[in-house]
């Protein structure tokens, strides 16, 4: 069962497309969701550039077309309906052989009543490269659909291969009109207060990145430090693994898996102990106690997080202080432990240690 399996996680959506429903599986599941879009997509019909590749491929007459995703070959197709080119560019593409980089390419071009003569099974570029330069490509014509970036060296293989190719900029990126909302998820990532951050596209992880700014050492930091980065599947996730940060991301790189790693994944991060009788996991912004979720104050949460790293063992006031999200004072840390208490529903789990601090009364501590 997976209702709940994030009942007290923070997880961040950087997508635009699908972004509601990423957000209702991610909320079906428990968690608190941050939406903020890294990038936005120029609309397919006021795409000048996009227009001026589908006239370039019509006059080539090209002998192959490379495939590359379902949603951008439909859009693609749907743009050239709205101009007025939609039969000669199904005209053109029929009279060449199309490549699809793996099995949704190939449901697009079905859809528009063409038929692929060759699927990629890896769902991966250079498996469609290697097969192109093994057939060889010298002398031919081939039009490559793009989705949402260049693919510059895929591109400049065939080339140099001795092809002529024409590159179709399907669905374009570009910032969003208003930043704000993905500095400030950047500084939410800088403070720790978010779990894990999806990314669907290259491009939503670099413009991430770029508009973090001056936190953008931080945000890395805490990738590396424990907030989950997951990734739809290896392109997406290039431009993290080139900074040394970890990834996670599944082996079918579909949406619902995506999901799916991360349920899988943050329970696995909780920090499990058994306190005064009780199973204590702590997460995010909540802890579970016996399986029953407990929302806590950032505060209040700052506490319990810093004596369950050390369970059993006395953390001093000033120690705890030190971890409030704001510092302060010993008074400060008093009145967060007695709301930690009332938020936990008991005083049993925290013990008063007079003139050293507080601890966790775990059940197996030495």
């Amino acid at each position: 069962m997976t209702e709940g399996a994030l009942a007290g996680f923070t997880v961040a959506i950087t997508a635009e497309r699908r972004r509601d429903e990423m957000t209702a599986l991610l909320e079906r599941r428990g968690a608190r969701v941050v939406s903020a879009s890294a990038i936005t997509i120029v609309p397919l019909i006021d795409d000048a550039a996009l227009r001026s590749a589908t006239e370039a491929c019509i006059g080539l007459e090209p002998h192959l077309v490379v495939a590359t995703t379902g949603f951008g070959f439909r859009g693609w197709l749907e743009a050239a309906e709205g101009w007025g080119l939609g039969d000669t560019l199904r005209a053109s593409l029929r009279g060449a052989k199309i490549i699809a980089r793996g099995p949704k390419p190939c449901g697009a071009i079905r859809a528009a009543g063409l038929t692929e003569d060759w699927a990629a099974k890896t769902e991966a570029s250079e498996e469609v490269l290697e097969r192109l330069l093994s057939d060889g490509v010298s002398g031919q014509r081939i039009v490559v659909q793009e989705h949402g970036e260049p693919q510059t060296e895929f591109v400049d293989a065939l080339r140099s291969a001795g092809a002529a190719v024409v590159e179709v900029p399907v669905y374009r990126w570009t910032l969003p009109p208003d930043i704000t909302p993905v500095r400030r998820l950047a500084e939410q990532v800088s403070a720790g207060l978010i779990d894990a951050v999806t990314f669907t596209s290259a491009p939503a992880v670099k413009a991430f990145l770029h508009i973090a700014g001056d936190a953008g050492v931080e945000v890395e930091g805490a990738f590396r430090g424990g907030t989950l980065a997951a990734c739809v599947g290896p392109v997406t996730a290039a431009p993290l693994l080139e900074r040394d940060i970890p990834v996670v991301m599944p082996e079918r790189f579909r949406l619902g898996a995506l999901i799916k790693t991360v349920t899988d994944e943050l329970p696995r991060r909780a920090v499990r102990l058994q306190v005064a009788g009780s199973t204590l996991e702590v997460r995010g912004h909540a802890v579970l106690i016996d399986g029953v979720a407990h929302a806590l104050a950032p505060a209040a949460m700052a506490i319990l997080s810093s004596l369950a790293r050390r369970p059993g063992a006395v953390v001093s006031k000033d120690q705890l202080a030190e971890a409030l999200p704001r510092g302060n004072d010993g008074h400060a840390v008093d009145v967060a432990v007695a709301r930690l208490r009332a938020a936990l529903g008991s005083g049993k789990h925290i013990e008063t240690v007079i003139k050293r601090g507080f601890r966790l009364r775990v059940d197996d501590a030495a």
